[in-house]
């Protein structure tokens, strides 16, 4: 392989799609992760998570020599951080996974190399980075390009999207907003707008809020439906006939590394103003907490009304349907919940889209179904809308398979 123009460091969800796409380019991509598995399955040609189109993408971008993986960065024109952010007690965000990042880059760095940040991130974060790169570096004061730019992509799709969606682009200055634009305009057919740093932290972590708040919405709509003995289904298709309501449907909660993480890091900086950002956390949050506990209720009726302990299948732990990603997943939760409460009854979890979980025995989703007496459906997985469930078994619908 030639030496690289790019090095990507992260090769999760986001980055790998991304380093497969810009090798698919023809540009020469280094990789970086700091699992050795990750590395060598890469290297391989193979990939480590579930995504449409990624394996081929990545078997050709290898075997045609633009894509290799390592566990330490190289000397290259472009550097894309695509970490994770996770959080720290009480829902403070955690930039330390950047902060290494950009550390195991900085020896490096040389004049006019294009740095980028992909990562979610807290406002002013990028800022931040450029400041600790220019202590290291004074010499490369105000002689690198440096900027914000966030993926905008739905798991599932993420091949498709990443070339398609429109891209905001942030620099400290115009002319890292400029070369980064001219990087990305290589491989992205969606538009590419252009505003500052700063603007572009927040855009992310906007869109992903507007989408939790809209979903605490339904979610809370569910619970009052639930008291109020009326179809939430039926009542947010009837509501949304108004040419002006676009109602969401509710779920057991809200997951994945996107819409359950990013509002935080608006409120921890922003608590006071943050009133119906923080507000929605709360709710979508609760909603989890309420699913656990109407199965518990409906496992003691069960038992009141039977005499005997009941077979209960929990039906999905993604985030979402039909992928594998399990992060922040409200489902796993309720797993959890649901089986810290046993008391001798048979639990049958299942997640079509894993083979294995260190923690849960899965069962396939036909076996959990026959054997069981109550069904919660926690995920709408496509296999799920397809079965026949017969009319003696109790059924727990809270993500809309049976509306």
């Amino acid at each position: 392989m030639n030496e690289p123009e790019v090095v990507m460091i992260g090769l999760g969800y986001i980055g790998l799609p991304t380093a497969a796409l810009i090798a698919q380019n023809k540009t020469y991509v280094h990789g970086v992760d700091i699992n050795p598995s990750v590395v060598e399955t890469i290297n391989k040609g193979q990939i480590h998570i579930i995504e449409p189109e990624l394996d081929g993408a990545v078997a050709n971008a290898v075997k045609e020599g633009y894509l290799r993986a390592a566990t330490t960065p190289v000397k290259a024109n472009i550097y894309l951080i695509v970490v994770p952010t996770p959080f720290k007690a009480k829902n403070e965000p955690d930039i330390s996974f950047v902060e290494a990042a950009t550390k195991a880059i900085l020896p490096l760095l040389k004049e006019d190399d294009l740095y980028i940040i992909e990562s979610t991130s807290p406002i002013g974060t990028t800022e931040k980075m450029a400041d600790m790169i220019y202590e290291t570096r004074p010499e490369l004061k105000d002689k690198l390009n440096i900027a914000y730019c966030p993926e905008r992509v739905l798991p599932g799709n993420v091949m498709y999207e990443l070339v398609h969606n429109d891209r905001v682009i942030g620099g400290v200055n115009e002319r890292s907003t400029e070369r980064a634009v001219s990087f990305y305009s290589q491989f992205i057919k969606g538009d590419l707008h252009k505003t500052n740093a700063r603007t572009a932290e927040m855009c992310k972590l906007v869109e992903n809020s507007s989408r939790d708040v809209q979903i605490a919405f339904a979610n809370e709509l569910s619970l009052i439906c639930d008291k109020a003995d009326i179809n939430v289904w039926e009542l947010i298709n009837l509501a949304n006939k108004h040419p002006r309501v676009n109602i969401l449907q509710p779920g057991c909660g809200v997951g994945g590394h996107c819409i359950a993480v990013d509002p935080y890091f608006i409120v921890a900086d922003y608590p006071m103003e943050s009133k119906i950002i923080g507000t929605a956390r709360e709710i979508n949050n609760y909603k989890s907490f309420w699913c656990a506990e109407k199965v518990q209720t409906t496992k003691l009726q069960f038992e009141l009304q039977h005499g005997r302990k009941p077979n209960i299948a929990l039906m999905g732990l993604a985030f979402k349907p039909n992928i594998d990603d399990l992060r922040e997943s409200p489902a796993k939760y309720i797993a959890q919940k649901v089986l810290q409460n046993a008391n001798n009854e048979e639990y049958f979890i299942v997640e079509p889209n894993i083979s294995e979980h260190r923690v849960f025995k899965l069962t396939d989703y036909r076996d959990a179904l026959e054997k069981a007496d109550i069904i919660v459906f926690l995920v709408a997985h496509n296999e799920f809308k397809t079965v026949e469930i017969p009319k003696h078994k109790v059924v727990l619908d809270f993500c809309g398979v049976i509306k």
